[in-house]
């Protein structure tokens, strides 16, 4: 979901941050934010990173809008309370074009009230007006290419080895760079903590053989998760592969996401 950014708050902090970045001896190296990681007590000890790979697909064509996966992630993961969301569902409403205009379709419409944990109210566009409406899941895309990490001046935001894009709350300094760098509106800081925040996938689960809660929760079993490196011949996760199209969002930008979706409308941002 969206947070809202104050740039001139940002630059405002810049000199903070950047003697704060000064006084410590090095800015960590992907390696040793690793390492750290996982000798803390976040991952199973002889869970080894580079033994898996991990992926989300999400079918639109399934996504009820019933918000069951956002309240999930609020409670498995404590997320405060407010509005903030590790995982949240918009829904998109595009309505028909008006008579004698040129375009194809009129206007899209997106909400997503309380990360649509509690559902939708009725829909405020009448039904004969509407050309398609849908829900759309959204959370961390799990960039190969993460601007998050590129930005963070301390190392504290990571890629592991796994595809995760994981925080290190003991090195985050709350500078929020990381927020305004991601492109898909999936991070913010937490009011309790004032370090950055986001989906893991559940790691404290999918590093125990686990899967994520909204995944595990999913009525429709509009997501899917598993292991690329250790598909088997009937993983849900190979037949959502052969039985669709997928897609990512804002491929253009470059960031390699691996959250796939299906059925996905050109609409979708």
């Amino acid at each position: 979901m969206k947070t809202r950014f104050n740039r001139r708050g940002a630059l405002a902090r810049l000199g903070a941050v950047l003697a704060g970045v000064l006084a410590l001896p090095v800015a960590r190296t992907a390696r040793a934010a690793v390492q750290n990681f996982f000798t803390s007590s976040n991952a199973p000890r002889g869970y080894d990173p580079t033994e898996h790979k991990w992926l989300i697909c999400l079918d639109a064509t399934k996504c009820i809008g019933c918000g069951l996966c956002a309240e999930a992630c609020k409670k498995e993961n404590d997320v405060p309370p407010g509005p903030y969301y590790r995982t949240w569902v918009e829904r998109y409403i595009i309505t028909k074009p008006k008579p004698g205009s040129a375009e194809t379709h009129g206007e899209t419409l997106v909400d997503s009230p309380e990360g649509g944990m509690h559902g939708f109210p009725e829909c405020p566009v009448p039904e004969d007006q509407i050309e398609q409406s849908f829900f759309v899941p959204k959370l961390c895309n799990l960039c190969e290419h993460p601007p998050c990490v590129q930005v963070c001046p301390v190392g504290a935001t990571f890629k592991a080895p796994d595809g995760a894009v994981l925080v290190d709350k003991n090195y985050c300094i709350g500078c929020a760079f990381c927020v305004q760098a991601c492109p898909y509106g999936a991070r913010f800081l937490s009011p309790v903590t004032h370090t950055a925040e986001k989906c893991t996938l559940c790691y404290h689960r999918i590093t125990r053989g686990l899967k994520p809660a909204c995944v595990e929760i999913c009525p429709a079993e509009a997501r899917i998760f598993g292991d690329l490196k250790n598909l088997q011949p009937d993983d849900p996760l190979r037949k959502f592969y052969e039985s669709n199209r997928t897609q990512v969002l804002k491929p253009h930008l470059g960031t390699g996401p691996r959250v796939l979706y299906a059925g996905l409308d050109e609409e979708v941002r």
